[in-house]
């Protein structure tokens, strides 16, 4: 979730504010290329815990937001459909190059202008993944 405060993230913006919607994007994003990096079996508690959680905070999130029971059930499945959709679009992200990452990320960021900076900055997020264990993200040992 830190990741999603920086606010260079939101410079491209159409509207001039982000929504929950933007921010829940970009946090979804950057969960994905988590999942995408650390998936493997010395992993796979964490990261099941990690997703529950995750999804668990969203649910509570819209309820206070006071969506109904009936609204946050189609929302979670919309939410999670979502995710889905970004973790398979992002399956291959280091074998494809820059204008279908641009597309990839288009498709989730329809608030955002210019994905440029967006595919450049998941590039070396992708990156800076892959020099940590999952562990020290858990335990914010590093500073991404």
């Amino acid at each position: 979730m830190k990741l999603t405060t920086n606010k260079s993230l939101y410079k491209n913006l159409i509207n001039t504010e982000d929504s929950f919607s933007d921010r829940l994007s970009l946090f979804l994003l950057h969960f994905a290329f988590i999942l995408k990096e650390f998936k493997d079996d010395k992993n796979e508690t964490e990261l099941q815990e990690l997703y529950d959680f995750n999804f668990r905070q969203l649910e509570l999130s819209i309820r206070e937001i006071g969506y109904g029971d009936q609204s946050i059930n189609k929302k979670m499945k919309d939410y999670i459909n979502l995710f889905h959709s970004i973790i398979s679009e992002i399956h291959f992200w280091d074998d494809i190059k820059f204008d279908k990452k641009k597309l990839c990320l288009s498709k989730f960021l329809q608030n955002f202008q210019n994905t440029d900076y967006l595919v450049e900055y998941f590039n070396v997020f992708s990156s800076e993944l892959k020099k940590y264990n999952l562990n020290s993200y858990l335990k914010s040992v590093n500073k991404p």
